[in-house]
């Protein structure tokens, strides 16, 4: 009991804390209890560890904050790039499943307009998804090319007919003189359709001397194509067609010896034979 007592007397026991201005000489005295003093130095050193250990949490905080919001915009770009995958992924699964390379070529749409479950390394996938995507770029940009190589180049009958002239040396039927015939004669019934054998532009739309009424088109990658001796033509010069739009009708205008149409196609400035293109026989390399 008696060393409780002494403790509480210790703990009561006045401090006196003297301050001596700068500018008097005369000094300040504070009396405090032990208890008082001991108290305040506890509290100070809570109080500091607090607003440390706050400090620290607040540095924390906006880190953290900071790493949310940059991965917040990684993952959210990834799921663009994802999605963009997916679809160009969808339209090549698409064009597979026609089958023919013909088919394919037709129905390319060149608007369609790209890890382990542990750590994942953003930068090492970004690169991975922009090469990705930049082989899907690159594929599209060549399925568009051969699209386009492919709608340009002449393919099929630009009427149902027959042949009674084909390309190359023959005899010309009205003077009996050998010559070359640069073109496919297709016999037909005056008046049927004439159907242009490619997309393209109609260059010319007129008479042209011994070709009667002439419509030629060009369709890029260094071919044109020829329609002589039509009864009438059905396009102007300018006008976009086709594969398979209504360009003429057969006719016999000019040096003919009867309805019928001469059918020519040009390669890069010369004349080359259509039939490869009217039956699409593939050229021997």
């Amino acid at each position: 009991m008696y060393k409780v007592k002494r403790f509480f007397k210790k703990l009561f026991t006045p401090v006196t804390i003297m301050m001596i201005p700068h500018d008097s000489k005369r000094t300040i005295n504070i009396k405090l209890p032990s208890i008082g003093v001991f108290s305040s130095a506890l509290l100070w050193l809570v109080g500091s560890v607090y607003v440390v250990s706050i400090a620290i949490d607040t540095v924390e905080y906006y880190s953290m904050k900071s790493k949310v919001n940059f991965y917040t915009r990684e993952f959210v770009e990834m799921k663009s790039t994802i999605s963009t995958l997916k679809k160009a992924e969808a339209e090549f699964k698409r064009l597979l499943s026609f089958g023919s390379k013909d088919k394919i070529l037709e129905n390319v749409d060149a608007k369609v307009g790209i890890h382990d479950a542990g750590s994942v390394d953003i930068d090492l996938l970004k690169d991975q998804i922009k090469n990705t995507i930049e082989r899907v770029s690159a594929i599209k940009d060549f399925l568009k090319e051969q699209k386009d190589v492919y709608m340009a180049t002449p393919k099929g009958w630009p009427v149902m007919g027959r042949i009674t002239s084909d390309f190359g040396n023959r005899q010309n039927p009205k003077n009996g003189v050998i010559e070359f015939h640069s073109a496919l004669d297709i016999a037909a019934s005056a008046g049927s359709p004439i159907k242009a054998t490619a997309d393209g532009i109609v260059s010319f739309s007129g008479w042209s001397a011994g070709n009667g009424n002439l419509v030629v088109i060009e369709h890029g990658f260094g071919y044109s194509t020829f329609y002589a001796h039509n009864s009438s033509n059905a396009v102007s010069v300018g006008q976009r067609v086709k594969r398979g739009s209504l360009v003429a009708y057969i006719g016999s205008t000019g040096n003919t010896t009867g309805p019928h149409l001469h059918y020519e196609v040009w390669q890069h400035g010369k004349p080359v034979n259509p039939i490869a293109f009217v039956k699409n026989i593939k050229e021997k390399s």
